[in-house]
């Protein structure tokens, strides 16, 4: 009869059984393996998200964020819309799901969304002319479109030069570069007066390539708050058709600018109802406080219904591939507070509201620079428009005066978030312009 084996016989046995532990085996192979990412460089900090890290860790008590776009209250606090808030317990007491949105999102949303930025009987909603998905708010928006003109742009054609304003907004270049696409400038801010050129803004685009993307700022221009004229507009369409130009505008301040929805949507829809195609990125982060919930939709105005549906189904494609499925919760939100007539009224307040705080801040600022001595002209403030205003501190004054000796943070250009500015912090910015701009 066979004997029983022993614990340790049986660990022993194990043992053998398994071969070399991972420690040894680890040991074994050290050196064989080859790092596919050794040669990778060391890339810079995010200009704007840099800024904000380097204004967590600034231990000056009189520290002011006047960098990211994100409205903030009279005490500097975040803000959560009585709007939304209202959405939020409505939704929350529908006891939704949290399934899978459909590839290109919520639809009524999608509905609501368009109509918002359209208006009423808009005619290329009302023949189905519009391509359209949810996407990850401005900048998701932005890509997929960047996406689509890489992969279906006219194959008789080379791929476009994408152009965008001098200044613009940080990111632009980088997201269609990421595309794989050539961009380029055209003048835009006068930077003597801070204002549009518009007439070197139209005389650069009687330049471009036929077919060319020109990327437009809907409304609220970012990073200067200057924009066109309602007659700049009829001029940069006219040379849009001219040049046969195809505009991408990008959205991000409906209502938000001046208070009212249907002025901010001005340019869109005035390109809308001449017929002419072109994209439209909207996000829903600023007018409706939605920062983190990255709610946006991405569209395409065509020619026909045929090509509508072609493009829409190019556009969830990349959706699919890129991400899937957009996140319900932020367009939930915004479709709640647009369907619901009271919760739509008490938005626009909201949005009004917003808005006047922000015009507000930019005449007290004017205000309290004269107060503080300046001698420069400071009218460019108060005729700018939207979260931001163009300073025109230089580099050097943004960072020796500014952020070096008052601990002002803002975008080496001279821009601010005039969200940041309140009554307990503009008379100290103020003086800092002052006394930053006091040399010339």
């Amino acid at each position: 009869m066979q004997r029983p084996l022993s614990a340790g016989a049986v660990f022993k046995i194990a043992h053998v059984a398994r071969g070399p532990q991972p420690a040894q085996a680890a040991q074994t192979l050290a050196g064989r393996h080859v790092s596919a990412f050794a040669h990778v460089p060391q890339g810079p900090p995010d200009k704007i998200f840099g800024l904000v890290e380097k204004f967590k860790s600034d231990e000056n008590p009189s520290k002011v964020n006047l960098v990211v776009g994100a409205y903030r209250d009279n005490d500097g606090k975040p803000v959560v819309l009585p709007s939304v808030r209202a959405a939020e317990k409505k939704i929350f007491e529908g006891h939704m799901d949290n399934e899978y949105a459909s590839i290109s999102g919520i639809a009524s949303f999608i509905k609501n969304g368009l109509s918002l930025q359209f208006g009423e009987n808009s005619p290329p909603i009302e023949e189905g002319r519009v391509a359209a998905v949810q996407a990850l708010s401005g900048t998701g928006s932005l890509r997929l479109v960047a996406e689509l003109i890489a992969r279906q742009w006219d194959s008789s054609s080379e791929k476009p030069t994408v152009h965008f304003s001098d200044p613009t907004w940080g990111n632009h270049h980088n997201i269609f570069q990421q595309a794989g696409l050539k961009t380029a400038t055209h003048r835009y801010l006068d930077y003597t007066t801070n204002l549009v050129d518009i007439d070197g803004m139209v005389a650069d685009m009687k330049k471009m390539a036929p077919k060319d993307v020109i990327v437009l700022h809907a409304v609220a221009h970012n990073p200067t708050g200057a924009d066109p004229t309602e007659d700049g507009w009829r001029r940069i369409m006219e040379a849009v058709q001219e040049r046969e130009l195809f505009p991408i505008f990008d959205n991000a301040y409906q209502g938000y600018a001046s208070g009212d929805c249907t002025k901010d949507a001005y340019s869109v829809q005035t390109f809308a109802l001449a017929g002419i195609p072109f994209a439209l990125t909207q996000s829903f982060a600023k007018n409706f406080g939605l920062y983190g919930q990255r709610t946006g939709i991405a569209s395409v105005i065509c020619d026909t219904p045929k090509e509508a549906k072609a493009v829409e189904s190019q556009l969830k494609i990349l959706t699919r591939a890129l991400y899937s499925n957009p996140p319900v919760h932020g367009a939930r939100i915004v479709d709640t507070v647009l369907s619901d007539q009271e919760l739509r009224a008490q938005w626009l307040q909201d949005v009004k509201g917003m808005a006047t705080r922000i015009e507000s801040m930019r005449t007290l600022l004017k205000e309290k620079l004269a107060e503080a001595g300046s001698k420069h002209e400071w009218d460019h403030i108060t005729s700018q428009i939207g979260m931001f205003a163009f300073t025109g501190l230089s580099p050097e004054e943004v960072t020796e005066g500014m952020t070096g000796k008052h601990a002002i943070y803002m975008t080496p250009d001279g821009r601010i978030s005039v969200a940041g500015l309140n009554t307990n912090n503009v008379d100290y910015v103020a003086q800092a312009i002052h006394e930053s701009t006091a040399s010339r």
